[in-house]
């Protein structure tokens, strides 16, 4: 569906319902939930062949026409991101709807709106609803907005939160395991984590042996004792040994003037 078409019914239903902030009902609720009706509006509300297209950065540019209504401008930032949480976690699960609830949201917008969709996942992220986050990011991906390390970074965790490991380890390998030179540690961390959650202890071990191949020293104890553990289970003891010796410094540094004892995780039986 064309913008023009997304922001047309959008001021129909703003105008009908009478959006307020005391009860910030969502203007877009009808389309998202009802193919039907989006398909009827499209006939009494015809569009040129060429605005046919689903929405893309082109929808964006200063080429719209002019006499696009421009709505929403008396609804604050905090009240749309509202308005489209409370909306999304309506529709459930449902791919179709999800989606063009996200289409007619950012149909309001002259430009994408990258900012307000990371606090959306942010709200998202605090509740826990790991589903609904990776249905945003992947909907974002899909109109070429948010492809950074940071995005990948959330998505590879709520799919693991999701139970979706495969999922996530096949997005790491393809989107940031290949540069671990440059990865950031922070990233690195997570990844370690959920191969050590998902007892994925030669893919831990191995993401860990590229990254001391470019000399990369782990920044925290946590990470070396998670290695050093994989290696026992794997009965690599010896590699067990090596790594704890030669990050021995990350147990005994001195921290705001107390030192640290040296912990060596406690043997299996």
């Amino acid at each position: 569906m064309s913008r023009t078409v997304c922001v047309r019914k959008l001021t129909f239903l703003v105008n009908h319902f009478n959006l307020q902030r005391a009860q910030c009902l969502c203007p877009y609720t009808a389309m998202a939930q009802s193919h039907k009706q989006s398909k009827q509006l499209a006939i009494e509300l015809p569009e040129r062949k060429s605005m046919d297209n689903s929405i893309s950065n082109s929808n964006f540019k200063s080429g719209e026409s002019a006499s696009v209504p421009e709505i929403g401008e008396n609804v604050s930032r905090r009240e749309k991101i509202s308005i489209l949480v409370r909306t999304l976690k309506e529709l459930g699960d449902n791919k179709q709807a999800i989606y063009g609830t996200l289409d007619a949201w950012v149909a309001w917008e002259r430009d994408f709106p990258i900012g307000r969709l990371k606090n959306v996942l942010l709200a998202f992220e605090k509740e826990q609803q790991w589903h609904k986050m990776i249905q945003i990011i992947k909907w974002m991906l899909s109109k070429g907005q948010g492809a950074t390390r940071g995005t990948y970074g959330q998505l590879i965790q709520a799919l693991d939160m999701d139970d979706r490991f495969d999922e996530a380890h096949d997005i790491w390998k393809k989107k940031l395991g290949f540069d671990l030179h440059s990865v950031p540690w922070k990233l690195c961390k997570q990844m370690i984590s959920i191969y050590y959650r998902n007892s994925k202890f030669e893919d831990l071990v191995k993401l860990f042996k590229g990254l001391e191949a470019f000399d990369r020293k782990p920044p925290e104890r946590s990470i070396v004792n998670k290695v050093a553990t994989a290696y026992e289970l794997l009965g690599m003891l010896e590699e067990k040994e090596r790594i704890l010796e030669k990050y021995k410094d990350l147990f005994t540094e001195s921290s705001k003037g107390k030192s640290k004892k040296f912990y060596r995780p406690p043997k299996r039986s």
